[in-house]
């Protein structure tokens, strides 16, 4: 899975991320780089924002970050969202995912 694909932009606000989803999984897992979103399963179905809290618990576990700092921008009933992160730089994002997706 190639991370130089993933398209991120810095902001003074933080990082906005892209992201494609793919509810109703097996199991909530990173699933690699889609069209330069970052593609997650999510084991929650799309109702009642239930896919929208399970990303945000999903990438405040894995990137050891408090939900707090995690909002989805855009797409809240779409299966490509725009994620905002708050605190945390470029280079660290893109190193904890790109572990994230080798394991």
């Amino acid at each position: 899975m190639n991370i130089d694909e993933l398209k991120v932009n810095e902001t003074d606000k933080g990082l906005v991320v892209r992201l494609h989803v793919q509810p109703r999984a097996k199991r909530c897992e990173f699933a690699g780089v889609h069209n330069g979103s970052l593609k997650l399963k999510i084991a929650a179905p799309p109702v009642d924002d239930a896919a929208n809290r399970a990303i945000i618990q999903f990438l405040s576990l894995s990137l050891g970050l408090p939900k707090s700092r995690f909002q989805i921008l855009a797409g809240g009933k779409s299966r490509d969202k725009v994620l905002q992160i708050r605190g945390l730089c470029l280079s660290d994002f893109l190193s904890g995912i790109s572990r994230l997706l080798s394991e």
